[in-house]
């Protein structure tokens, strides 16, 4: 598999990045409970195969279940070959407060130990925040926290993962943070937009949700009758497949056809899964001409594609 360079981190990684939240904990369309998920061990040999097979980046978070454990297993004996990518606690409480100033670095360092706990590693290469929303990316104490574990050395870089717009736009023009994770898909393309400043501010570009939780694969059919509208506009990517490509690998193929983007983010936990990812990810991605269509095929209501609530509402069951 092709590397591309990480924003100015100086890391090299896989186009693909190997999404650890499946392999940790209940996610997904018809993910109801532990005995819908691989087995530790066999998650364990899922990510040393990724490894002999070319990926390079690995992403987790210490809400994502047992998922830095058992890359903690995985990597132990090779860590200087992989780029690890994990995420802090949330900050928010269950009312959706955020902690007081005088709580914050606590928090971060409690964070930071227990993934460095769980990884079996004395350093992150990726060190994120998780969810990022505005009031976050504006609390000054949090992004001296986190500048603070990069002067030591603990961490390589650190990065944010936002949901709008609005937030990415923020955390690039911050010149606080070296790498964005942000949502990118064929039928949500908002966040391009801020591809090119993102470039030339040296910020690297990490897609996730390119899939759109599955939807953009076989499990697009047979939805909810509140997303009809969403199921009829998924049939109309068969006019954008070539030479019998799937539509998941399309898809992949769209979001690395930019060159702004370092990877995409794709959550795996079956060895097909990685087989399809690293097969879309031949270095053969879409010109101008088949580019220019996909980007006329975007939702036209992008903001209905919000899958939390979604999920909230049982249409995602």
């Amino acid at each position: 598999m092709q590397k591309r360079n990480l924003g100015r981190t100086g890391l090299q990684v896989s186009e693909i990045a190997f999404g650890g939240v499946e392999i940790g904990l209940p996610y997904g369309i018809g993910v109801n409970g532990r005995d819908d998920m691989i087995a530790e061990e066999d998650a364990v040999a899922l990510l040393q195969t990724a490894v002999a097979k070319g990926f390079n980046f690995f992403d987790t978070a210490r809400m994502y279940g047992v998922s830095e454990k058992i890359m903690g297993k995985a990597f132990k004996h090779c860590r200087q070959d992989i780029v690890l990518a994990t995420k802090c606690r949330h900050f928010r409480n269950a009312e959706g407060a955020l902690p007081p100033d005088r709580d914050i670095p606590n928090l971060v360092h409690l964070s930071l130990r227990e993934s460095l706990e769980a990884l079996q590693t004395d350093y992150i290469d990726l060190y994120m925040l998780h969810q990022a929303d505005m009031e976050i990316l504006h609390r000054q104490v949090v992004a001296d926290e986190m500048l603070g574990l990069k002067r030591s050395g603990v961490v390589k870089a650190i990065g944010v993962s936002t949901y709008s717009v609005e937030e990415t736009r923020r955390a690039i023009e911050s010149e606080v943070w070296d790498v964005v994770q942000l949502p990118f898909n064929l039928m949500d393309q908002r966040q391009q937009a801020l591809f090119e400043l993102a470039a030339k501010s040296g910020v690297g570009i990490v897609v996730r949700s390119v899939l759109l939780k599955g939807l953009l694969s076989t499990r697009g059919t047979g939805l909810h009758p509140a997303l009809q509208q969403v199921e009829e506009h998924i049939k109309r990517y068969g006019g954008l497949l070539k030479d019998g490509e799937s539509l998941p690998k399309t898809a992949v193929k769209f979001a690395l056809s930019f060159p702004e983007v370092s990877a995409v983010l794709i959550g795996i936990d079956k060895e097909p899964y990685l087989l399809e990812a690293l097969n879309a990810a031949d270095g053969h991605y879409m010109d101008k001409d088949h580019l220019r269509q996909a980007r006329t095929l975007a939702y036209p209501d992008p903001a209905f594609l919000d899958l939390p609530y979604w999920d909230k509402m049982g249409w995602l069951r």
